[in-house]
């Protein structure tokens, strides 16, 4: 860890600087996961920007303020229209890049807390591979395996290159037999029980706070399988989670939801299904229809693949023995 500091010439660059309320501050510490503070150096009276964190994070977030704090002070001319929204909602220029430009060639995405996403056995590396390569790709094994997490991660990439404008979440809501409109609240109150685990992947690579800023602008999300019914989405990533969990019909209008510059992810597990018995998993079904149709991806993960708690691979080794013995 590192500081180091910026003096500031007077309040109302601070406050071009940092907004109402630190409002941009606050955005610039989870951008590029540094801490910022700003004090009153009473003995030399001046305002004093200090910035902590990693040196290289430290390094970028200063380069940041200083590119910024220049356009502040060449005054509007030298400003241009969209210098006051710097921090907003720009994917590629508020994220930082999350380190893609600079990330080890075998990484995906560094993390707001620092940390670099990567295959860590060789049917993630498959997996990965044909994510970035292929339009559309079915991941699936287990639970701890790493298929959604992954598919985050790729989307992230896929975000902060410049491939896609957005990214779209889905998840059949089985529980609630896809009739949302009895539950209380809004859209989102009601189905984040069910994309809590989406969510949890976000809140890891992003910050809960950059999340949050970008569900609210639309850049991530969020769609309920039973509502993708007649939009088309172009330009985005979208993946679908607890794919086993929905019907041939539900798979077969989702995947016709895909646009021109898109790419689909799919994840699931076949051995979880929550259907009825009476019911064909859409995830098992597709996996016959489109076997041999060219550009698309079927990527399968074992318990050998899993990530999680060591014990969680034991439990669904014990499971298999189980499930054969009956």
């Amino acid at each position: 860890m590192i500081t180091k500091r910026l003096r500031l010439e007077n309040t109302d660059e601070a406050m071009s600087l940092l907004g109402e309320q630190d409002v941009l501050l606050r955005q610039m510490e989870n951008d590029f996961g540094v801490e910022l503070s700003l004090r009153q150096d009473a003995r030399l009276n001046e305002l004093v920007l200090t910035v902590q964190g990693p040196p290289s994070r430290v390094d970028r977030a200063l380069k940041s303020i200083r590119d910024r704090l220049d356009d502040i002070r060449r005054g509007p001319q030298g400003r241009g229209p969209q210098a006051p929204a710097a921090h907003r909602a720009d994917p590629q220029r508020a994220s930082g890049d999350m380190g893609v430009s600079d990330l080890p060639p075998d990484a995906l995405v560094r993390t707001a807390y620092g940390k670099v996403i990567r295959a860590r056995s060789k049917n993630q590396e498959t997996y990965i591979a044909s994510i970035l390569e292929r339009d559309l790709v079915f991941g699936i094994g287990p639970a701890g395996t790493g298929k959604t997490f992954l598919a985050v991660a790729c989307a992230l990439r896929a975000l902060h290159q410049g491939k896609v404008n957005r990214i779209i979440l889905s998840r059949p809501v089985v529980e609630a037999g896809e009739k949302l409109g009895f539950l209380p609240g809004d859209l989102l109150e009601k189905v984040h029980p069910y994309l809590k685990p989406l969510y949890d992947a976000f809140y890891s690579m992003l910050g809960p706070q950059r999340f949050r800023s970008w569900r609210a602008d639309e850049v991530i999300e969020v769609v309920p399988l039973a509502y993708m019914r007649g939009r088309t989405f172009e330009d985005a990533f979208i993946l679908l989670d607890e794919a086993q969990n929905t019907t041939p019909e539900q798979m077969k209008m989702f995947l016709t939801r895909m646009g021109s510059g898109s790419r689909v992810v799919v994840t699931g597990d076949i051995t979880q299904t929550d259907l009825t018995d009476t019911v064909t998993s859409g995830l098992i079904r597709i996996m016959d229809v489109l076997k041999d149709v060219e550009g698309v991806a079927f990527c399968r993960l074992t318990e050998a693949d899993v990530v999680r708690h060591p014990l969680v691979r034991k439990i669904i080794t014990a499971y298999e023995r189980w499930d054969k013995k009956k």
